[in-house]
């Protein structure tokens, strides 16, 4: 009997069938993004004992090291919560609705959701992830007949393509806030503001130009309909999204139901941005390029929140429902710092590690080559630690040294390490849980198409990184006081 299925595969474009053979695979073989960061772990103590450091040393260095991320831990959660919250919103969720009636068949409605993944990754990261799922469930609503994995992949795209070349990310924030900066690693960076990092014109080109490629490669690896695997064959029925506020029921509940308090409230928190701003000099653009960091981010958001869900109370239901996307950071960033104190150790008893990998780039590299090798270092690392900050905050001792050594600007090393580090977000499905939530899948349905894209991405990201690095002159890290 002849296998219907396989005859019909064996008809579609290369592409497809590529993105298909990979899908069907990762279905059945992918792991739990917590086994990464396990592994990781022992990786990193076998190559501690490798070079010296005792069993007994690591073995404090992982400890002591383990809670050393809480207040970062923190930021990154409540990016996740302000994203959610916002994406939710009312008048956002009306633009996804919008935005979903405009592609008329499977391949465009792929193309479609990858677009606006990728936009929307250069706001917020945890913004793309809640506005691309709502994304992909309304164009499925209009469109059954698009491959459910393929749409998801495309949702997925801006965290494994651009998102760190955008205002949410995560190394280019961190080292524009002095109080972030680990004591150990500000001496070698100094403060690198926004202006030298996610701004330099260098970086908007090369994220304009991976945007374009994701689109693309969705577009072409997107089955039609004859070979798509739809919601429907998943038993899943997308609906519109609510978010169902409590009628209010005591006198004393009035102010929950009221927007006074909203109100107020921003008119407080925009009149500190502005004074914010306006206090670094050189005009309010100037101004938000240095001082937008972390902890700035984040109250743009919650003020952003606050005023789209206009009363107080449903703002509170919006955040309860986007508490449960950030388990994975909660529980998985403490063991990231546990990676980090076995690399660095103490400033005391420093680790070999740190040391080691620091003079090997020395050693390997010149000025040419050093951007292709950390592209190809940090990609690979993030497999095992998938979180463009806390994996930052583990490599910027070495690489930053590096580049001090071999005179390579260091605000373009940090877009490197944020390009590069994007790509292994493809395979490895940490960041995908909050979009897992929405659609109803599995990391392992989805990684099969992601997995396309790095196979395109990897090459271009090397020859951007390398490119540019050649326009951006070496300058010394300046430590303010």
């Amino acid at each position: 009997m002849v296998d219907t299925s396989a005859v019909t595969r064996s008809r579609e474009p290369a592409a497809i069938r590529l993105g298909l053979a990979i899908s069907d695979w990762t279905e059945r073989w992918f792991p739990d993004a917590f086994i990464f960061a396990l592994v990781g772990i022992v990786v990193v103590f076998v190559a501690g004992l490798l070079l010296g450091r005792g069993p007994a040393q690591l073995t404090h260095d992982f400890g002591g090291g383990f809670w050393s991320l809480i207040p970062f831990t923190m930021q990154m959660a409540l990016i996740v919560i302000f994203g959610y919250v916002v994406a939710s919103s009312p008048p956002v969720y009306r633009l996804v609705q919008w935005l979903a009636t405009i592609p008329k068949t499977p391949r465009a409605a792929v193309a479609w959701i990858a677009l606006f993944a990728t936009v929307s990754s250069l706001l917020s990261w945890g913004f793309s992830l809640v506005f691309s799922g709502l994304l992909v469930r309304e164009v499925v609503r209009r469109v059954p007949q698009t491959d459910y994995r393929a749409a998801g992949a495309a949702g997925y795209l801006g965290l494994g393509s651009v998102w760190a070349l955008g205002l949410s990310s995560s190394a280019a924030l961190l080292m524009a806030t002095k109080g972030s900066i680990p004591a150990s690693l500000l001496p070698i960076s100094g403060v690198l503001p926004l202006s030298r990092t996610i701004f330099l014109w260098q970086s908007i080109v090369a994220a304009v130009v991976l945007m374009a490629v994701s689109v693309l490669v969705a577009y072409l690896t997107a089955p039609d309909g004859r070979t798509a695997r739809t919601a429907e064959s998943y038993g899943i029925r997308p609906e519109p999204l609510e978010i169902r506020t409590p009628a209010r029921q005591r006198p004393g509940e009035w102010l929950e139901y009221s927007p006074l308090l909203t109100i107020l409230i921003v008119i407080v928190g925009v009149a500190y941005l502005v004074q914010l701003f306006a206090s670094k000099g050189g005009g309010i653009a100037a101004g938000i390029a240095q001082a937008l960091d972390l902890n700035t981010y984040n109250f743009i958001f919650l003020l952003a929140g606050l005023l789209l869900h206009w009363r107080p109370r449903r703002f509170l239901e919006a955040v309860t429902r986007s508490v449960p996307a950030t388990a994975g950071v909660l529980i998985q960033f403490p063991f990231y710092a546990g990676i980090f104190g076995m690399i660095t150790g103490t400033a005391s008893d420093p680790s070999p590690i740190s040391q080691w990998l620091a003079g090997l780039f020395v050693r390997v590299s010149d000025t040419n080559s050093y951007p292709i090798l950390v592209s190809i270092y940090s990609a690979v690392l993030g497999v095992f630690v998938p979180s463009g900050g806390s994996k930052w905050v583990i490599e910027a001792p070495y690489l930053l040294q590096a580049a001090n050594e071999l005179k390579v600007n260091l605000g373009w090393v940090v877009q490197i390490y944020n390009a590069a580090e994007a790509l292994p977000n493809l395979i490895n499905p940490f960041w995908m849980l909050p979009l897992l939530g929405l659609l109803g899948v599995r990391a392992r349905d989805l990684v099969g198409y992601a997995a396309v894209q790095l196979l395109v991405h990897l090459p271009v990201v090397l020859f951007l990184m390398w490119l540019f690095a050649q326009t951006l002159p070496y300058v010394a890290p300046a430590v303010p006081p």
